[in-house]
């Protein structure tokens, strides 16, 4: 049995293909789903192109720059990317706004409501103007919170 290494592996929505060759580098294996074919890395194919392309140099163009994936114009211009797309944007919008408008945003982050900022006691900005005992300042603010 000749062993054979795995020379490069291409995947997309229409084919599967795997390019190996042999132990030797003589021998090319192309496999598509359920059909096989080998050919000598050495043999010439589209004979109507100049200059001939031999099977390694086909595997080798076909093979650079492509990861396989669909293209960004394919995926817009999809159905499915619509119909998918138009329900999740506007409702990621809307479970925004209701967080917001809710008030839970200001629960989760402890952050004050906009009639919380400034008390009749304090209606100036809390400031640490001290240099040498801000822990006392800042105790001093969280209290008046």
């Amino acid at each position: 049995m000749i062993e054979s290494a795995l020379l490069c592996q291409k995947k997309d929505s229409y084919t599967y293909s795997v390019y190996s060759k042999d132990a030797l580098g003589t021998i090319l294996t192309i496999s598509q789903r359920f059909s096989f074919s080998k050919w000598k890395l050495t043999d010439l194919i589209f004979y109507g192109i100049d200059p001939p392309l031999t099977v390694q140099e086909y595997v080798e163009l076909s093979m650079s720059g492509s990861t396989g994936e669909r293209s960004f114009a394919d995926i817009i211009t999809s159905i499915r990317y619509w119909v998918i797309h138009s329900i999740t944007i506007p409702s990621l919008f809307i479970a925004g706004w209701l967080f917001v408008s809710t008030g839970l945003a200001y629960d989760v982050f402890g952050s004050p409501r906009p009639n919380e900022y400034f008390t009749e006691n304090r209606q100036g900005i809390p400031l640490i103007t001290g240099r040498f005992d801000p822990l006392e300042q800042l105790d001093e603010f969280s209290r008046s919170f």
